[in-house]
């Protein structure tokens, strides 16, 4: 049995959706089908759930989204009409929405919730619709009905254990099942949305609770590449990687594929296949518990733009019981979040992301560290990306830290900051937003391009 989730850009149009449809119907063993919103039909189009979001904000505002929810229930009759279905679906949709814009907007994030899930909810509801006008056995089924339970975080649902059981009788029904992903719901009946892009994760999550024997992504993109292909021309694909690898380079900037998405399907040891809906037929790349390392010591390099680095510096910092835990309780009392804590015996630095900051807290926040912690020194460094070379082989081979380090030196890019993760598998660069390009383009060189000459 296999659970499929297919992205916005493999349901954008009628013309994707029968994609959509001969996939599927192609392999028996494809029972549970999880779908995204529309997305973008060509560069300037807008995404669906970028309308909604438009909308709710109108609404919480107190104003009439107007256009924008036509806009909406345009794409999604456009698509209808493209696959020639009854006005019966165009109908339920625009009910639907209108119902959740008449909502509560009382509670801002959880009206935005409610609003955001209608662009998955109604478009698996269009997808089900048009298998059954094929004469499939195929059924929409909402996550409420099926008992996909989660936190009521807004925008940042977590799923509960029971929910595993709940959805695990998903496995003996008949038919096809289209399920909409991003959403759950909380125990007292309240819509919560995963993080965006997190339609991936109800994937993973649905083949973890019917136990899967795989899940398949759908993406447009042949298979995910050892570097991104917007900066360096014709990248190497990868064929196989691990979970720890493709988690690593999720987070460090690679978007095929959702940073959490991966958690429950490497708990229940379900193996992931990324493919592309536009050539099914790609062998595309498979993600799995382990793999044998014999593509040498790195399979890919991921880098990440907006971050800053807070510099602390202070003699005999070392000696200080608790300066550590002082200094990361004056960052969560602003709600910020920390990446990295590269740190020496009389220094340490805090990489953060940028867009966290609001007006005035930035010199708020260095004040009271250097006022409460009697630093030395306490200074900001701002515009910096995050390079991540990454590789299960790093553990067994030695001098790869030695390679990056003279490549990036080679092409002149200077290093504001080394840190390499106890797991040994990942090995980060900070440097200047302005070198990021140049120092990807080395490390690839050293790593990849430099490899297929020897081979």
């Amino acid at each position: 049995m296999k659970v499929v989730k297919f992205g916005g850009s493999s349901l954008a149009s009628g013309k994707q959706i029968e994609k959509v449809f001969n996939i599927v119907n192609a392999d028996p063993e494809r029972k549970i089908v999880v779908v995204s919103a529309p997305g973008k039909r060509f560069s300037a189009d807008h995404k669906v759930t970028d309308l909604l979001i438009a909308c709710a904000e109108r609404r919480i505002q107190g104003e009439d989204p107007g256009e924008l929810s036509e806009a909406v229930l345009e794409r999604y009759g456009l698509i209808a009409d493209e696959l020639e279905l009854c006005s019966d679906i165009k109908d339920i949709i625009k009910e639907d929405l209108f119902e959740r814009l008449s909502s509560d907007t009382s509670d801002p994030e959880i009206f935005m919730d409610l609003i955001k899930a209608s662009g998955e909810d109604n478009n698996a509801k269009l997808v089900a619709a048009y298998f059954q006008k094929q004469g499939v056995e195929a059924r929409y089924v909402n996550p409420n009905e099926a008992g996909l339970l989660v936190s009521p975080e807004p925008g940042n649902a977590q799923v509960l254990p029971e929910a595993y059981d709940n959805l695990s009788s998903l496995r003996e029904q008949d038919g096809i099942i289209i399920f909409p992903g991003f959403f759950g719901y909380s125990t007292d009946g309240q819509v919560f949305t995963f993080s965006r892009s997190g339609s991936d994760v109800t994937g993973s999550i649905l083949a973890g609770a019917v136990k899967a024997d795989l899940y398949e992504n759908y993406t447009d993109v042949d298979a995910v590449y050892s570097v991104n292909p917007f900066i360096v021309e014709r990248p190497k694909e990868i064929k196989e990687l691990t979970y720890r690898e493709m988690r690593e380079l999720s987070y460090a900037g690679f978007t095929v594929l959702h940073d959490e998405a991966l958690v429950p399907a490497f708990r229940a040891g379900i193996p992931v296949q990324i493919k592309n809906t536009n050539n099914p037929s790609a062998p595309g790349t498979r993600i799995v518990n382990e793999r044998d390392n014999t593509n040498g010591p790195v399979i890919g390099i991921a880098s990440d733009q907006g971050f800053c680095s807070i510099y602390v510096g202070k003699y005999l910092m070392n000696r200080e019981v608790g300066f550590g835990r002082k200094l990361l309780a004056i960052l969560e009392e602003y709600g910020l979040s920390y990446e990295h804590t590269p740190s020496g015996i009389d220094d340490i630095s805090i990489i953060l992301r940028e867009n966290q900051f609001t007006d005035g807290m930035e010199e708020e926040i260095l004040g009271r560290i250097q006022h409460e912690l009697h630093a030395d020194e306490v200074k900001i460094q701002h515009s910096l990306s995050l390079i991540m070379v990454v590789g299960e082989g790093m553990r067994q081979n030695i001098g790869t830290m030695a390679r990056a380090s003279k490549a990036l030196a080679k092409a002149q890019v200077n290093m504001e900051m080394i840190n390499q993760g106890s797991s040994e598998v990942s090995m980060m660069f900070g440097v200047q937003a302005l070198d990021e390009k140049r120092a990807v383009h080395a490390l690839y060189d050293e790593f990849f391009a430099a490899a297929a000459v020897m081979w």
